[in-house]
């Protein structure tokens, strides 16, 4: 029987195209958590060319992980939010084993541990077409993908009729790129948590609608929430 807990702090885990950022979207809807993406937060300072944008643009077009102090920043304003009281879901950190680390110090200053590191498992073929291949409407955040999910008119919005956007780091070299940070510096986690006896595993490449029965399945269902 899965467990059940009284607040939910979680890990998503999986190579970039995974699936992850949609389920951990679904799922903190389900959950009525907080999703906490880094890579979303990232992009949205450079998207608004702040100064703090602007100094960690270098590393996201070059498919290169954001330096930890940065990103150590970010997560801990995030974790002062009152809507984080209840647990939340951390897609996009940790990303290496030292963020692990440090992550686990300051959850245990707040008095909180991880419940759970759900690992979408994805092949990299797969991830190169899903990115590759993935187009943006940039105002409202609708993606497409050229071969899984196209739009109905070529490079242009089903809704709007507005041209789509391919993200800088979607392209082939920084795609590949991506994936080889990912294997150096991320899969060590698996192994990692797996040792602690949190990590639970689900197929990334099934469709979207058994991931999620499968990564709720996994998690277990919350008390009072």
């Amino acid at each position: 029987m899965s467990p059940a807990f009284r607040s939910l702090n979680l890990v998503f885990l999986g190579p970039p195209g995974s699936g992850k950022g949609t389920q951990a979207r679904i799922l903190s809807e389900r959950y009525r958590i907080p999703h906490i993406a880094t890579g979303d937060m990232l992009r949205e300072e450079t998207r608004r060319r702040t100064e703090f944008g602007s100094s960690v643009k270098g590393y996201m077009d070059k498919g290169e992980l954001v330096p930890t102090s940065v990103l150590n920043g970010i997560v801990l304003r995030r974790f002062d939010s009152d809507d984080c009281s209840r647990g939340f879901l951390l897609d996009g950190y940790p990303r290496n084993v030292e963020q692990a680390g440090l992550l686990d110090d300051l959850l245990a200053e707040l008095g909180r541990t991880i419940e759970r590191v759900v690992w979408f498992k994805t092949d990299d073929e797969l991830v190169m077409k899903r990115l590759t291949g993935r187009r943006t409407h940039p105002n409202s955040g609708r993606v497409y993908n050229l071969e899984f999910n196209p739009p109905r008119e070529d490079g242009l919005d089903d809704a709007t009729g507005e041209s789509l956007e391919q993200r800088s780091d979607d392209s082939e070299d920084v795609v590949r790129q991506r994936l080889q940070v990912y294997n150096d510096q991320t899969v060590p986690l698996i192994e990692l948590y797996k040792m602690r006896g949190l990590l639970v595993e689900v197929n990334g490449e099934d469709s979207v609608e058994n991931v999620t029965e499968a990564a709720m399945k996994a998690v277990g269902s919350p008390v009072g929430l």
